[in-house]
């Protein structure tokens, strides 16, 4: 360079490719109703990888809804970086929004995800899913209302109008 700077590039170090890397399937339901589909869920997952050759190497279970974007396994799953390939048997296993995210994401650090099946699930599923966000919203409002009631009473009750 004119500048007299010089670059010195190392090579970046050699991952696993996601191939060869650690396998983990993950099965979840939404409610404590649908357990005994959890397992046989897991059971396919198991199934479809080794019929396509993959080494599981964790089998994760989870019950929790799929717009809920705190459910502790699946994320130490997503945090995992010995884990190179997640199999799920449907998109909204993982999550029902932001899909796309999740597999990019992954994809950057030499991961990925994979869906065993990938027809769209039920409307059933999504009616659930939206019962659960209006369900959410709702508690939240009755729940902000209560707590601004409760400081106006407390607020008249020292005669200054401030808590």
């Amino acid at each position: 360079m004119d500048t007299g700077t010089i670059l010195v590039t190392e090579p970046l170090p050699v991952k696993a490719s996601p191939a060869t890397a650690k396998v983990a399937v993950y099965a979840r339901v939404s409610s404590s109703e649908n357990r005994s589909n959890l397992d046989s869920q897991a059971q396919r997952l198991v199934t479809y990888c080794t019929v396509r050759g993959y080494q599981v190497s964790k089998v994760v279970k989870e019950i929790g809804s799929g717009v809920n974007d705190n459910r502790p396994k699946f994320l130490a799953l997503l945090a995992d970086p010995s884990i190179g390939r997640i199999v799920l048997e449907h998109k909204d296993r993982g999550t029902r929004f932001g899909f796309r995210y999740i597999e990019t994401l992954l994809k950057t650090s030499g991961r990925e995800i994979e869906v065993a099946n990938q027809a769209e699930n039920s409307t059933e599923d999504l009616l659930a899913d939206l019962t659960s966000i209006i369900y959410s919203f709702c508690a939240r409002t009755v729940w902000a209302t209560t707590r601004q009631t409760q400081n106006r009473k407390d607020c008249a009750g020292t005669g200054t109008g401030k808590p």
